[in-house]
């Protein structure tokens, strides 16, 4: 399977993993909706973890507490961008194609989250509105979390013709008028610190989406296929 795989520090039964091509894992604009089954089943088998939940992202806010579905046979059921779990054995899968997929651990290793934060996302907060509900339900410290932000478009790439009316005076420090780019894992990673984030804690896979062939790019291909990353709390002995 094409996957890289992560590791919190001091965190053995949290793991990680984000996926990469050439194998899309998501259902939406795939060819062959048994090959995204397959591929999803081989992670599954590979990984150890047993419950598959996505969700029908829509680049907003909300989050979803102990999801329902086992979405690995089929499409997503619930829709949000968002997801935060207590159950061994169950993966929570963002899916992205440029867009910055954001996993959280609690340093007990008893609560994981994981976020789709596209740039609109990030416009909205969706990281601090997503720590502060992570914490709010299981009763944590923010400073107690750390957190990992995956493959996704680079500063490089990040263009925004449109920056005045997309995104605002607000996010003019992280804005270059020079490249018309967006600097979006650091915006990112200062929104995390504002929700109270350990800076330290907070991990980055710089690797760009649309620069790298390894991975899907919606600006770069102009197609819908998608990478999932994914994080589970370990079953016991595994």
């Amino acid at each position: 399977m094409n996957y890289i795989p992560f590791a919190f520090p001091g965190l053995p039964g949290v793991g990680c993993a984000f996926g990469c091509g050439p194998d899309t894992m998501a259902f939406t604009g795939a060819s062959d909706p048994e090959a995204v089954i397959a591929t999803r089943r081989a992670l599954r088998e590979e990984l150890g973890f047993s419950v598959w939940h996505s969700l029908k992202q829509e680049h907003g806010v909300y989050m979803v507490f102990e999801p329902e579905f086992d979405t690995l046979d089929q499409p997503s059921i619930e829709a949000g961008d968002g997801m935060a779990e207590s159950r061994p054995g169950r993966a929570l899968a963002i899916k992205t194609a440029d867009c910055q997929p954001v996993l959280l651990a609690h340093e007990s290793g008893k609560f994981i989250a994981a976020l789709h934060v596209g740039w609109r996302g990030n416009v909205a907060d969706m990281c601090g509105r997503s720590v502060r509900s992570f914490c709010v339900r299981y009763g944590l410290d923010p400073r107690e979390l750390l957190a990992v932000r995956g493959p996704s478009l680079g500063p490089g790439e990040a263009e925004f013709t449109a920056f005045e009316r997309e995104f605002g005076e607000k996010f003019r420090p992280w804005y270059d008028y020079r490249t018309q780019r967006v600097d979006l894992w650091r915006l990112t990673r200062d929104q995390l610190v504002a929700a109270g984030l350990d800076r330290d804690r907070i991990y980055g896979l710089d690797l760009c989406t649309q620069s790298l062939p390894l991975f899907f790019s919606y600006r770069r291909d102009k197609t819908t296929s998608r990478q999932a990353s994914l994080i589970w709390i370990k079953k016991e002995g595994v």
